[in-house]
């Protein structure tokens, strides 16, 4: 997905918050593009939930400038609020009302005039698979089901920047890829998404940015392959027809782990383009015929594990 280079959705600068002598953002900086996925990555205390919380105006930060949708959060609360959309962790839904009612009931506290509150809540429970269900009440819904209505929710005021707080908490792996797809549609429209999640998979399936939270610190960024390169252990493995093959090959790449069985060589890399064009070359200026070739990065639980360390008993969910 192409990064949009315009003004930021969210930006946020020398964010801190505390409660009583616990600190829980320590100097945040914030970059969103409008159009993407950005992934607050982190375990359950790292301050994810509090940092969605401050930018969505429900509590008020002890320092820093943030930006969201053009409107300064301090100065201008109202006009964030009328730009956004909350998801939290947990479903905001009325368990009382049918799916249909309370789509109606955000068209009424979005000022929506009826006609206009009740298209859009059909157009919605299209868009969720939820047509069928929404003349049943909430409380019979899957997980799966609410977490969609909730979503549809969201959506009923138009939002231009959606807070996502660990939206796929508790669904079984269907649900949540079913709202992985969700998401991409979403972003696909020109929603941008800022996710907070303990679900490594989760991050590497739909954040164009990630990064990762600690102690109240944003402790790296960049794209998940970006941050996969940083961390050691990567590594393109060469498998030959035949032993002289390998023995041209070890000859050459003389820092390579060599498997006499397996007629195999591991060849430390960071898996870059770059690299792997001088490996390919150097092997093909000598005409050594390669039979199979895979790259092997680490993924976001080394990522996540070499940049927060054990400081924690709380771990993300390596799903």
């Amino acid at each position: 997905m192409t990064i949009k280079q315009s003004r930021p959705a969210i930006a946020a600068t020398g964010l801190r918050k505390s409660f009583g002598d616990q600190v829980v953002l320590d100097g945040l900086d914030l970059n969103v593009q409008p159009g993407t996925v950005f992934s607050l990555l982190g375990a359950n205390g790292a301050g994810k939930t509090t940092t969605v919380k401050i930018l969505s105006t429900l509590i008020s930060a002890d320092a820093g400038d943030v930006q969201v949708a053009g409107h300064d959060l301090a100065r201008e609360p109202d006009a964030v609020r009328a730009a956004i959309g909350v998801t939290g962790q947990f479903s905001a839904v009325d368990n009382l009302l049918t799916g249909e009612e309370n789509l109606l009931l955000m068209a009424d506290l979005h000022h929506l005039a009826r006609d206009e509150g009740r298209r859009r809540a059909t157009r919605l429970l299209e868009q969720f698979d939820l047509t069928e269900a929404g003349g049943k009440p909430a409380s019979t819904y899957s997980g799966g089901m609410r977490r969609r209505l909730d979503l549809a929710m969201t959506l009923v005021g138009s939002p231009r920047v959606i807070f996502l707080d660990e939206p796929t908490t508790g669904l079984d792996p269907r649900s949540r890829r079913n709202m992985w797809q969700i998401v991409r549609d979403l972003v696909a429209g020109g929603v941008t998404i800022f996710l907070t999640t303990q679900y490594l998979e989760e991050a590497d399936e739909l954040a164009d940015r990630i990064a990762v939270l600690d102690h109240g610190r944003v402790v790296a960024e960049g794209t998940a392959e970006e941050l996969k390169r940083r961390i050691p252990g990567g590594h393109v493995r060469l498998r030959f027809a035949d032993p002289q093959g390998l023995d041209a090959a070890m000859r050459v790449l003389g820092q390579a782990s060599r498997d006499n069985d397996a007629l195999a060589l591991r060849v430390p890399s960071d898996g870059s383009l770059r690299s792997l064009k001088t490996l390919i070359g150097r092997l093909d200026d000598l005409a050594i015929e390669v039979d199979e070739l895979s790259v092997h990065t680490p993924d976001l639980d080394d990522v996540f594990l070499a940049l927060t360390g054990d400081s924690t008993n709380e771990k993300v969910t390596p799903r």
